[in-house]
């Protein structure tokens, strides 16, 4: 399979399904936009106003990160609904192939959800590196 023709590696679907939590920045975490997921999430998406206008914007970031992260095995969207429902209990981390700290995450409650928010800053970037590796 030659990533470099389908590199679809995030979903529009979920994205707007995040979208619809996505006052709360669901949908710009989702697609590697961290810094502007914390604003929303502070300013319940600039007040709405930003929320609406990424109804919009949506397709142009999943085109953005489809560009920006590297498809393999391990499946960007699985992986975001399993740390979205499921962070604390570090199923994600199991997901990708970091068990030990899935495991603490499991006993610590997301290692006391400091690492569910770091997870939430850096998942595109952790599923990425292990895709790559994966290829290599």
């Amino acid at each position: 399979m030659n990533n470099n023709i389908n590199n679809n590696t995030h979903s529009k679907t979920l994205g707007y399904l995040l979208w619809i939590f996505g006052f709360l920045g669901a949908h710009r975490f989702y697609y590697g936009k961290p810094v502007t997921g914390t604003i929303w999430f502070f300013t319940l998406g600039l007040l709405g106003i930003g929320w609406i206008v990424d109804l919009f914007l949506i397709p142009s970031m999943d085109r953005e990160a489809d560009r920006r992260f590297v498809a393999g095995e391990i499946n960007y969207s699985v992986a975001w609904l399993l740390l979205t429902f499921l962070g604390i209990f570090g199923v994600h981390r199991m997901y990708i192939g970091k068990w030990i700290t899935g495991i603490v995450y499991f006993f610590t409650g997301g290692f006391f959800l400091l690492g569910v928010l770091y997870d939430f800053w850096t998942l595109n970037a952790q599923v990425s590196e292990r895709n790559h590796g994966a290829r290599a």
